[in-house]
């Protein structure tokens, strides 16, 4: 059977043309009985070509898939059939964000969560349908394949992912802690480091868009953290703190510490009533040998109030003195002072006899924590 005239008109511009081609190569050959003949064969066959290729038009190319879904040698409305009962549900599934017994999620709901099953289906069927008539229908005869895996558009809510990575990083997130001493007037503890956590907001964002746009079944998505390490170590602590004096105003003992042990403890005197040695934690703020005494301009220095006495028998400051709170310190008494030792007897100092404030002066840098309790 002849096809009809309109077959051909109908086949896309390339398609004519090598149609046209062969038959005018055949055109010049010699053998004027061949020729029509082979002519009408051309035609025949053109026609039932086109006729066939007219047929495949709803049909997937084999080799093709969507979201790792089949849907090779499926009409448009099997494909779109099968996508929606085999792909819909993985997406439609909550996604979950989890750092050890911490659980985040994102349900798609909440993330206005939509996939382009047709616009998958449309790529897909374009494909099929890429190249000219004659590879199209030896593809299809041959059961040749496209080999093409296509994605699904899919959109979701940009804000909703912002504001679980926000969740995420306010609820994780928190600062290393460095080990530290906790000061009482007759000891000192240790406080443990502890280890911080730094959520990597930027990754966890980029892991729930693919996760949204790449659905795996039955698989959490771990959380992206750093951990952040602390400057000092627990067991470091001793190290960073060579020397600490705690003072017990009422026992009247001064203790100092080395590297977190005892290794010494001095009987005192302490601040009288109305002019009591101050509590708190202190630092040695600056140390002198055989001092002057610098008189505070308070009333209760007479007529000696804001003079300097130089050290001697006049001056009270003895041998030494370890400044921790600007005019108030530690410095040594004279001997006929000792008596006051274990009382509340200055003017708001610590005292101490003569060798042993020399001691400690010996065993104590500036900078040195000063607790009195």
């Amino acid at each position: 059977m002849v096809p009809r005239a309109g077959a051909l008109a109908e086949l896309d511009f390339g398609e004519a043309r090598l149609l046209q081609s062969v038959v005018r190569s055949l055109v010049r050959g010699r053998s004027s009985f061949i020729i029509p003949l082979v002519i009408a064969g051309l035609l025949v066959g053109a026609g039932g070509m086109y006729a066939y290729d007219r047929s495949q038009g709803d049909l997937i190319a084999h080799g093709i898939s969507v979201g790792g879904i089949d849907i090779g040698g499926l009409t448009v409305a099997k494909a779109r059939s099968r996508l929606r009962a085999e792909l819909l549900p993985h997406f439609n599934q909550p996604v979950v964000a989890r750092y050890h017994t911490h659980r985040y999620v994102l349900s798609p709901r909440a993330d206005h969560l939509a996939v382009d099953i047709d616009g998958a289906i449309e790529r897909a069927l374009q494909r099929s349908r890429d190249g000219n008539i004659f590879v199209r229908v030896f593809r299809s005869l041959t059961g040749g394949h496209v080999d093409l895996a296509l994605q699904p558009q899919v959109d979701f809510s940009k804000v909703a992912v912002g504001r679980l990575v926000d969740e995420v990083t306010s609820s994780l997130d928190h600062p290393a802690r460095d080990a530290s001493i906790s000061y009482s007037a007759d000891s000192v503890g240790e406080i443990p480091s502890q280890t911080g956590l730094s959520v990597d907001a930027a990754a966890l964002k980029h892991a729930l868009q693919s996760a949204l746009q790449h659905p795996t079944v039955g698989d959490d998505l771990t959380i992206p953290v750093r951990t952040l390490t602390p400057k000092i170590p627990t067991g470091e602590l001793a190290g960073e703190n060579p020397t600490i004096i705690t003072v017990d105003r009422g026992s009247f003992q001064l203790r100092l510490w080395k590297h977190l042990k005892l290794v010494s403890t001095y009987p005192i005197a302490v601040g009288m009533q109305g002019l009591e040695t101050p509590g708190g934690l202190y630092h040695i703020q600056w140390k002198q040998v055989d001092p002057p005494w610098y008189v505070p301009n308070d009333s209760w220095a007479g007529s000696l109030a804001g003079t300097v006495v130089p050290p001697g028998p006049a001056d009270p400051l003895k041998a030494r003195f370890l400044s921790f709170d600007g005019g108030a310190g530690i410095h040594g008494i004279d001997p006929s002072e000792y008596g006051t030792i274990g009382h509340d007897a200055s003017h708001g100092c610590i005292r101490m006899t003569i060798p042993d404030v020399i001691a400690l002066y010996a065993q104590t840098p500036v900078g040195s924590p000063v607790y009195i309790g």
